[in-house]
Formats: C-alpha cells, sequence, structure tokens
C-alpha cells in the first residue's frame, strides 16, 4: 500500500489524491451522514480531535480537513469541488 503523505527534511509532502477526496467522499455515519467531507462544519471536526477521530481512511481525511479548515485553507478545496 503507497504511503499518503511523505516526510522529507521535516515538511510533508502531501498525495493530491486526499484533496480530492476530501471533496467527493461522503461521512457515512453520524449527524452529518451523506454530506460531503469539505462541508462538515468546523465545530464537528473540532469535536472529533478532541474525541478521537476514526481509525483508518476515513480518520486520516477528517483529520486532514481539520487542519485545512482551521489553518484558513479551504481555497485549496474550491478548484476540486465540480
Amino acid at each position: 500500500m503507497a504511503e499518503r503523505a511523505a516526510h522529507i527534511a521535516g515538511e510533508t509532502i502531501m498525495d493530491p489524491e486526499i484533496l480530492l477526496e476530501i471533496v467527493t467522499v461522503k461521512m457515512p455515519f453520524g449527524r452529518y451522514k451523506d454530506t460531503l467531507l469539505c462541508d462538515l462544519p468546523v465545530g464537528y471536526l473540532e469535536w472529533f480531535q478532541r474525541e478521537g477521530f476514526p481509525d483508518g481512511k476515513l480518520g486520516m481525511l477528517l483529520a486532514t480537513l481539520y487542519e485545512i479548515k482551521i489553518n484558513g485553507l479551504e481555497y485549496l478545496l474550491k478548484p476540486l469541488r465540480k
């Protein structure tokens, strides 16, 4: 299995496929079931950050989205939305 991010000299190089998944994958459970991950409110992501992100790929996507939103980087997702 290929790694989704590589660490080079302290920098993280992100797989661009992760951003595509954030704008196409829907939340599979909970209050926001069937909502695109990119449309989840930051408060929901903050809850996961406090309580723990799910294991596996979904958790990685949610944690990435959390970092994008709290750092004001949502503009990175706009060109990818269809």
